[in-house]
């Protein structure tokens, strides 16, 4: 990512807290609507879900600058999501319905550089998590 991407992402996350319930559940019912399938997956209320999911992008977005200071953080998520069933292909929607829920939450301040930000974050962040979970499956 570059420099601007990161700053990119951080002002806009920063416009998306203050609606940050709001945002969570929308993506929780983005994502059920698109990927029904994945619905079982989900132990806890899609509310409960949607603030762990603005907890857990809060901590990234605040560290896109430094991600190898939480590199370990990112395997431990990798880890309970391949725990919880996670297969490679549900990042792929995960990340068509965050930036989907981005742009209903940002409305007229969303664009295609702001989008194209959050789509080199998501990339990363999906790519770790992958890559994590493709080596304990190795191991095991």
């Amino acid at each position: 990512m570059t420099s601007r991407q990161i700053q990119l992402v951080k002002e806009s996350w920063a416009k998306v807290v203050p609606i940050a319930d709001t945002a969570g559940q929308l993506f929780y019912s983005r994502l059920f609507e698109v990927a029904p399938g994945v619905r079982h997956l989900f132990k806890t209320e899609p509310k409960d879900q949607a603030k762990k999911l603005v907890m857990m992008l809060s901590m990234i977005v605040s560290k896109l600058d430094a991600l190898d200071t939480i590199i370990d953080q990112i395997k431990g998520l990798a880890k309970r999501h391949d725990k919880y069933g996670a297969k490679e292909a549900h990042y792929a929607v995960v990340g068509e319905c965050l930036i989907w829920t981005l742009q209903q939450g940002l409305g007229e301040e969303w664009n295609k550089e702001t989008e194209d930000a959050w789509i080199a974050a998501f990339t990363i962040l999906s790519g770790a998590m992958i890559q994590a979970q493709n080596f304990d499956a190795a191991a095991a």
